[in-house]
């Protein structure tokens, strides 16, 4: 497919003037390409032709990762992003050609809101993550810790004292440094450390109890965590293994939309009905990066979209799966 190695390569430069009309192109490419796609488009009786804006976009539902494979051409996949769940729940797949792509944009969208990466020091404690393996989270921070460079190792399970112990040594080098943590991961750790030991690092929280703690509000538990690490702020990634673009939280759950991935908020009981203003429902994402699969996805998040185009997660519908992707109940 000779268009989409030049419209990859071109998401570097895509501006909020351009995403719109970049949107459009890949959708009518996609619409036409990619049979899972073309064929619900069909089963709406949606003419792409008259689709002239964001809002008339039809959105796939996430849930066909689950049961088709989704892809705007054929290839053989270099790697299969699956997403997290239990042995009873069936696991959304991702086929994707070419990781390297993934790797280099998501380190090119952290950087775009956190700077460079090379001289920091990136740690994740994403136990649940390493241990059900194909995961797009632990490939993307694997990537940021070769990134940065950095000598001491970076992912942890359960082993907190190590980890306190390189923190410590980061910190004594006056190095930048991020944590990544799956929820219930982090709150172990919070009952650990001593008041004011993590001062100064940014950390994120990915979501997810997994099962292994009571459901918390996202208030209550960035309350928790900032009062226990002696930090400002909680931040978040918005990302999952449907999606190759991320998009961040620097404190109180609200997400700036990335250069490639901007959220639309559909009607509860119309999901047809699409708004590109300020509104609270379903969220639908538009993801640039998904050249390869599918860039207009229905998921089952619940949100709430404001005038500046940043979001925020409120929860997940009450039929979804429970899946930790950075989706507190709120």
């Amino acid at each position: 497919m000779a268009f989409l190695p030049e419209y990859k390569s071109n998401l570097s430069s895509i501006t909020p003037d351009t995403f719109e009309a970049a949107a459009l192109e890949l959708f009518r490419f996609q619409a036409k390409e990619n049979q899972v796609y073309g064929e619900y488009l069909s089963f709406l009786n949606r003419d792409p032709k008259n689709v002239e804006s964001l809002d008339q976009i039809p959105f796939l539902p996430i849930e066909f990762f689950k049961t088709h494979q989704v892809t705007s051409h054929a290839f053989t996949p270099k790697t299969v992003f699956l997403s997290s769940g239990t042995t009873l729940q069936q696991r959304s797949q991702h086929l994707v050609e070419d990781p390297i792509f993934y790797c280099q944009h998501a380190q090119s969208l952290f950087e775009e809101t956190y700077g460079p990466l090379k001289e920091a020091v990136v740690f994740a404690l994403l136990p649940s993550y390493l241990e059900q393996g194909d995961s797009s989270l632990v490939m993307m921070i694997d990537h940021f810790i070769k990134a940065t460079g950095q000598q001491q190792e970076g992912f942890y399970l359960k082993n907190h004292q190590e980890l306190r112990q390189a923190i410590a040594q980061a910190q004594v080098e006056h190095k930048t440094i991020y944590l990544f943590g799956v929820t219930y991961a982090l709150l172990d750790l919070a009952e650990e450390v001593n008041k004011g030991e993590f001062a100064g690092l940014t950390i994120f929280e990915t979501g997810g109890m997994k099962g292994r703690r009571r459901e918390m509000v996202r208030e209550e538990l960035h309350q928790e965590l900032t009062e226990a690490f002696g930090v400002e702020a909680i931040h978040s990634e918005y990302g999952m293994t449907e999606l190759l673009s991320q998009a961040y939280s620097k404190g109180q759950g609200i997400f700036q939309p990335s250069r490639t991935l901007h959220v639309l908020i559909r009607d509860v009981n119309d999901p047809f009905a699409i708004s590109t203003g300020p509104a609270s429902g379903g969220l639908n994402v538009i993801d640039l990066a998904n050249a390869d699969s599918c860039a207009f996805l229905e998921t089952k998040d619940l949100g709430k979209l404001y005038t500046d185009g940043s979001f925020e997660v409120l929860g997940r519908f009450d039929n979804s799966d429970i899946r930790g992707c950075n989706l507190l109940v709120g």
